[in-house]
């Protein structure tokens, strides 16, 4: 019951924030959401299959990429369109990658995608009559629903209906069905997993496939605010950094990735704001909060609330 006032009163908040709220601060809530969509991916890889990816980016940036090639150079504007090219593009590549990496766990799983990741970085850097290289490629503005909204400005276009049309993607009845039980099978005693009859290479496979599927529609989100897309996209550290807000919210936890994501993102941005040398106050800020939360931030309200339910 708790649960879902929270989400109602969350739901209700992003509904009316393009309302009460300066355009700046509804437009930081774009890349929230487009993260959200690849956290609760990589979430169902991390949190539910114990699997991590060091080279995640790489879907994001084939996300970002057929968003850039469709809008550009075929003349494809309508975004469902594209997000449905983005998610079969990330399958197609995911696929081969994913049933190699699947067979090996831990830290070979994370270099094997780290490797994957890399290779895809450098195809993008310098294969440059196809893909821009550094300089990247634009991304023209997408259609929403078949309409082109060209009497919106560019940023009424975004706090908009772009602004709506990011905060319908969700991921709730995957972690939520018998698949999603599997996976926490597998993550906690594959060997049990197996001897129930269970096919732990193939669910790690299934897992791998659908969180790059939401990796590539979150690139393409994130790629339309900006209008732009380069190979930093698909560059390691932004692997690592969305690997950092998965464990800044708390990967036991669905809604973790999602509260990690969103402090990640405004305490970047207010610190940028306030420090010329925000990288060190940022880097040693988000260092003391993982080390007196390792649980995550969610993790903190879990060890609190059984305090309050002893109280009441």
């Amino acid at each position: 019951m708790r649960t879902a006032v929270v989400l109602v009163l969350v739901a209700v908040a992003i509904v009316a924030l393009p309302l009460v709220a300066p355009a700046y601060y509804v437009t930081l809530m774009l890349p929230f959401m487009a993260y959200g969509v690849v956290l609760l991916g990589l979430n169902l890889l991390f949190g539910y299959t114990g699997l991590v990816s060091f080279g995640h980016a790489l879907f994001i940036g084939i996300g970002a990429y057929t968003g850039a090639v469709l809008t550009t150079r075929f003349g494809m504007r309508q975004m469902e369109l594209i997000l449905l090219a983005a998610a079969l593009a990330a399958a197609a590549v995911a696929a081969p990658v994913g049933a190699l990496c699947v067979r090996y766990v831990k830290i070979y799983f994370g270099m094997l995608t780290l490797a994957f990741g890399m290779v895809f970085y450098t195809f993008l850097l310098k294969f440059y009559r196809l893909t821009g290289g550094d300089e990247g490629m634009r991304l023209l503005r997408p259609y929403l629903l078949g309409q082109s909204w060209e009497g919106f400005s560019k940023t009424a276009y975004l706090i908009g209906p772009y602004y709506y049309f990011s905060a319908t993607l969700l991921m709730w009845r995957v972690v939520r069905s018998p698949f999603g039980l599997c996976l926490r099978t597998i993550r906690d005693n594959p060997l049990k997993a197996e001897s129930l009859g269970v096919s732990v290479p193939r669910f790690r496979w299934y897992a791998f496939m659908i969180s790059a599927v939401y990796a590539a529609v979150g690139g393409a989100l994130l790629a339309t605010p900006t209008g732009n897309v380069d190979p930093t996209l698909a560059y390691w550290t932004h692997s690592g950094n969305i690997v950092f807000m998965v464990l800044l919210g708390g990967f036991a936890s669905f809604f973790g990735p999602l509260l990690g994501a969103f402090v990640f993102i405004f305490l970047q941005d207010t610190v940028m704001s306030v420090f010329p040398y925000w990288r060190l106050v940022f880097g040693a800020m988000l260092a003391a909060l993982v080390i007196f939360a390792p649980g995550g931030l969610m993790g903190l309200f879990a060890r609190r609330l059984p305090v309050e339910v002893s109280r009441g």
